[in-house]
């Protein structure tokens, strides 16, 4: 199959592009702002045409929450029209899609796991696009796959894990929100889930998909230094209300998985153990 991948300089797509190197039965297109406008339509139907793709995995998006709430116009060009024009692309094609989406999707009042079933409440910017994203995507793609994921991390890019370790070192105390309630994704573990779904056949529909386990951004702050080896810094837990941000953060974001499992016949390791290979990596890296 002829695949394309969006936002490749990313987080999931950087690991994306590392199986790609085992699985060379496929030929990988990999894009990001620089290949590919894909907030400008002609210019994805042009591609998707000349290369005669058969797939699409968007792991484009506009990840900035905080910004989002005063930036809603290129918020919603990058998760709510650039997934629909890709979708309607490939769609014209008879193609599949995987979208990747988000826990913000929901408010996060719930007290049990968010199921696929459960009716999305955004309240933010980012999580009101990327909801809207799904439902372009589903609309103008028949084969389209929608998997939200929540607390991505990885050796790439800019995320949590990268801060709490540079933090950890420099400073003597941090105070991490402790009443917020989810679990971390490491982008490598999604990577190996989008492609056994790729291998399986794509089936329909919304999928969930995180680390196993349960956490608070405290508590996940606490294991990243223990892992790391950082003793010096002392974490102190702290209330959402004493961080005011221009977003709202669902309080309780964790995600039922049981779909994609059995749909796809995967394994999820546990948050520790993911951290743990992503930190050693970390570590072994030259700086």
């Amino acid at each position: 199959m002829n695949i394309l991948i969006t936002g490749c300089n990313g987080q999931l797509g950087n690991e994306m592009q590392l199986l790609e190197k085992e699985n060379p039965q496929h030929t990988w297109f990999n894009t990001d702002v620089n290949e590919l406008d894909i907030t400008h339509r002609p210019s994805i139907e042009r591609f998707v045409s000349e290369h005669q793709i058969d797939g699409i995995v968007n792991c484009a998006a506009y990840t900035a929450v905080d910004k989002a709430e005063s930036d809603k116009q290129l918020c919603t060009a990058l998760n709510t029209e650039a997934p629909t024009f890709l979708a309607d692309a490939i769609g014209k094609r008879g193609g599949w899609m995987i979208q990747i989406s988000t826990d913000y999707v929901f408010n996060g009042t719930k007290h049990t796991p968010y199921m696929e079933t459960d009716t999305p409440c955004p309240n933010s910017v980012y999580g009101s696009t990327k909801l809207a994203g799904e439902f372009g995507v589903q609309k103008f793609c028949s084969k389209a796959m929608v998997i939200r994921t929540a607390w991505l991390y990885s050796t790439f890019g800019n995320n949590f894990v990268k801060t709490m370790m540079r933090l950890g070192k420099e400073k003597k105390e941090l105070g991490v929100i402790f009443d917020q309630i989810g679990t971390p994704t490491y982008a490598g573990d999604l990577a190996k889930a989008i492609m056994a779904a790729i291998h399986k056949g794509i089936v329909p529909g919304i999928y969930h998909f995180s680390n196993e386990g349960v956490i608070s951004w405290y508590d996940f702050t606490k294991a990243i230094h223990r892992i790391a080896g950082i003793k010096d810094c002392h974490v102190k837990p702290l209330h959402t209300a004493e961080y005011p941000t221009p977003a709202c953060r669902p309080p309780y974001s964790v995600l039922d998985k049981t779909k994609i499992k059995e749909t796809f016949g995967i394994e999820i390791p546990h948050w520790e153990e993911s951290l743990a290979t992503c930190v050693k990596k970390l570590l072994d890296q030259p700086y």
